[in-house]
């Protein structure tokens, strides 16, 4: 087994979202190099991302600029902040919400989060949308925000909108099964041309 490639594989699978195979190859790594920090870091940050937290994805983005400036003291300094995580990443959401929601007011923004508030609150989803899609940008941090962003389009007769959205993020992701979803769902609902 090739230490280095398998962390490698591990790693392109954690960038693809698909965790389950990260887990699998840093657990093979772990198993035949017992003292490889990173594989260890690895195995917490794919379980962390599989049992739906939040910033394990931004927490393995950070752990890959730290290596870049200093491998060894990456492992340390990553070890140390999964030890002393207590299993919640709150504090960390926080400590990552706040430099968004500066850009977010900079950039004419509302995240999504803001943008699903409005509507619950008895707005209309089409009328809201409207009202601010010229002059605000809709930013979405989640994966399942912009799932339902998009399948809130096709509700609401934003067929090209949505077909525009879907065939940027397929390019990125050919093989999600929720992006392909909302595809045939778009396809059936209304013949949308090439």
């Amino acid at each position: 087994m090739s230490k280095y490639k398998t962390l490698t594989q591990a790693k392109e699978s954690f960038s693809r979202s698909d965790y389950k195979n990260a887990l699998e190859k840093f657990a093979a790594v772990l198993q035949n190099f017992p003292n490889s920090q990173e594989a260890y870091n690895g195995v917490i940050l794919a379980e962390m991302a599989l049992s739906g937290e939040g910033g394990a994805e931004a927490l393995f983005d950070y752990y890959e600029v730290l290596k870049e400036e200093d491998k060894e003291q990456a492992d340390i300094i990553m070890s140390e902040i999964l030890k002393n995580m207590d299993g919640s990443l709150e504090k960390l959401r926080e400590v990552f919400a706040e430099p968004l929601r500066d850009r977010i007011e900079f950039e004419d923004g509302i995240l999504y989060q803001d943008f699903k508030t409005l509507v619950d609150e008895g707005g209309d989803f089409k009328e809201i949308f409207e009202n601010i899609m010229f002059s605000t940008r809709v930013i979405i941090t989640q994966k399942e925000d912009f799932i339902d962003f998009l399948d809130k389009l096709i509700e609401h007769g934003f067929a090209e909108m949505a077909l525009t959205y879907l065939e940027n993020a397929l390019s990125v992701y050919p093989s999600d099964k929720l992006l392909r979803k909302l595809l045939k769902k778009l396809a059936q609902g209304k013949k949308v041309e090439n």
